[in-house]
Formats: C-alpha cells, sequence, structure tokens
C-alpha cells in the first residue's frame, strides 16, 4: 500500500509539474520543437539540475529509498532497438506535440482530443510488446545447422 501510494503522489507530482510548465498543452511543445519558444528548455534543465542533486544526495542523506530499497546506480547494456525507438518516440512528439506523460496530465485539464494520440501510443506500445516477444522465441529457438 505505501508503494502505491509513493506512485500516484509521484506521479501526481510529476503531472502537476508538466501542466504547471506547459508540457501538456501541444501548441506550446511544437512550439518548442521549433525553435520559436525555449520555456519548455528551460523547464527540462531545472528538472535535470533537481534529478541530478538529488540522485548524488539522496544515498549520501539515507540508506535506503522512501520505501525501503537500497539505491542502486547499476549501468544496464542498452539494448538493440534503443536507438530506433528512440527516432519513432521522437517523431511521433514532434507530429503529435505530446510524449506520454505529458499526454495523460493533459487529460487532467480536460484536453480531450488527447485520447487519440494516447490511442496510437498505446497501440504502438502494443504492437512493439508483439515485436519484442516475436524476436526473443526466434532467438530462444534452437538452430538447425543440418546442410
Amino acid at each position: 500500500m505505501k508503494r502505491l501510494i509513493a506512485i500516484l503522489l509521484g506521479g501526481g507530482l510529476f503531472g502537476y509539474g508538466l501542466a504547471l510548465g506547459g508540457m501538456t498543452r501541444p501548441e506550446v511543445v511544437l512550439s518548442f520543437l521549433q525553435l520559436r519558444d525555449f520555456g519548455l528548455l528551460l523547464l527540462m534543465a531545472s528538472a535535470l539540475a533537481v534529478t541530478t542533486i538529488g540522485y548524488h544526495l539522496a544515498p549520501r542523506l539515507r540508506s535506503t529509498t522512501l520505501l525501503g530499497l537500497p539505491f542502486s546506480h547499476q549501468v544496464k547494456r542498452m539494448l538493440p532497438g534503443t536507438v530506433p525507438g528512440a527516432v519513432i518516440f521522437g517523431v511521433g512528439w514532434g507530429l503529435s506535440g505530446l510524449c506520454p506523460g505529458a499526454a495523460v496530465a493533459s487529460l487532467g485539464i480536460g484536453n480531450g482530443p488527447v485520447l487519440i494520440g494516447l490511442a496510437g501510443m498505446f497501440l504502438g506500445a502494443y504492437l512493439q510488446g508483439l515485436l519484442s516477444e516475436s524476436l526473443a522465441r526466434q532467438a530462444a529457438r534452437p538452430q538447425n545447422d543440418m546442410v
């Protein structure tokens, strides 16, 4: 229950920050992407600064996270599909002016048309999951070396 409350509070704070910073309005995001408005750059830089400070300071102040889990600075290997996925994500963000977090937060301010973009995001995530499962099954299948 403690974990669920932490997730809800964190998500609510994240959504509030996105709404306050204007990222829930696609026209603001598109204006930023067209290099006409740099307000979102300031918002992202501020978020990065706060996160960096917290990332380095929290383990020095506490031995565990607020949920009692150990801190981890584990570096993970980048998967082969990361770069193509990032390109597709960026193109979708540029065309629609929406990223997933901002799209969900946008619903909270009454932006109903964003449901079309969210449907596309969920469909894309579902199709990627199917493709990933298919590729994993193919990789796990024993190769027939007989010629």
